[in-house]
């Protein structure tokens, strides 16, 4: 899945630097909350093991070897929904940091603090399992910083590849004002989808509504950027589903553009006209989006209903035709593919 409209801010940094702290102020705001370290968390818990942090780094080095560098990262990331914001803690390797880097709306904040600050932070905790010296201290966070082997922890490589910084010395408040600032400007960034793009995707979740076992196919008709009808391919009202044997060609998997005179499916441009006329809908002037280009008994329909314009997401393979007669009646066809 593509997040292209949606906010995904991850976060990296050095223990005890603020990344909790920024992204309990990101939740405030609506941002939903994820961690790399609790999908870590979580197979240390199913094994019975010791929750501390030498555990923590083992496991995930562990996981990281037998799954894949970005194992992290792709557990978080099938749970992302693209209506949502996100903020996401804990990016230890520049795996995970790729792999959210594919999804359009990502955004590496690198939160930071001078090691005396982020020491003091420790000791005000006071786990049992933290460094008791700034010492020991900083020579712990010198062996994680960079593993000698690849599938350890490599915070310096992700800081490196961080979008924004965050410095967090001074009071809580300065933090958050940085970080508003920030989700601001990254605000502004946003992209959303273009009338084509929307309507098409419309166009194919009405596809998944299909009932034809062969190809799953719909179109949406838009009016003044509206919405007037939706239609995809299956048997017609009333009868037995094409996935449950209701069309015999389909069914008996025939070659692609064979016995199409016995196939019982109506097309998706077709029942997204005739599910207009039969509410009494005009869907003149109207522009008709659909999954697959039209075929020529859709091509026919689409002219004498007085649509004007056809955008399509797929070719279809005998379509040509369909082209020629849609250019000599001066109906406009373009191609706009989203995935």
């Amino acid at each position: 899945m593509c997040y292209k409209e949606i906010m995904i801010v991850g976060l990296t940094g050095r223990n005890a630097a603020g990344k909790g702290e920024v992204a309990k102020f990101l939740e405030a705001k609506g941002f939903y909350y994820h961690s790399l370290s609790d999908v870590i968390r979580d197979e240390v818990q199913k094994a019975n093991l010791e929750l501390t942090r030498e555990q923590l780094v083992k496991t995930g080095r562990a996981l990281r070897n037998e799954k894949g560098l970005d194992v992290l990262a792709r557990k978080i990331l099938k749970h992302l929904e693209d209506d949502k914001n996100y903020v996401v803690d804990s990016f230890r390797h520049p795996a995970e940091v790729q792999a959210f880097r594919e999804q359009t709306g990502f955004y590496l904040v690198a939160v930071e603090a001078n090691p005396a600050t982020r020491f003091k932070r420790i000791q005000q905790r006071g786990r049992e399992s933290d460094p008791v010296s700034l010492e020991e201290f900083q020579a712990l966070e010198e062996k994680e910083a960079k593993s000698q082997k690849n599938e350890g922890q490599q915070l310096m490589a992700c800081d490196q590849l961080a979008d924004f910084r965050v410095a967090n010395n001074g009071a809580l408040e300065e933090l958050q004002d940085q970080v508003a600032e920030l989700s601001r400007q990254v605000m502004r960034d946003m992209a959303r989808p273009d009338w084509d793009e929307y309507f098409m995707r419309l166009a194919k979740v009405a596809a998944t509504r299909s009932n034809c076992v062969k190809r799953k196919v719909a179109a949406v008709i838009v009016r003044d950027k509206r919405v007037v009808s939706t239609g995809y391919n299956g048997t017609p009202r009333g009868t037995k589903n094409c996935y449950e044997g209701g069309c015999p060609r389909c069914n008996s998997l025939a070659d692609s553009g064979t016995q199409l005179d016995e196939c019982l499916c109506s097309h998706g441009e077709e029942n997204a006209i005739i599910q207009a006329a039969y509410h009494g809908v005009s869907v003149k002037d109207g522009t008709l989006y659909t999954t697959f280009a039209p075929c020529l008994m859709c091509t026919k329909m689409i002219i004498n209903s007085g649509i004007i314009e056809v955008i399509y997401n797929s070719d279809y393979p005998l379509n040509q035709t369909s082209f020629k007669l849609l250019q000599e009646a001066g109906v406009v066809c373009r191609q706009h593919q989203v995935e």
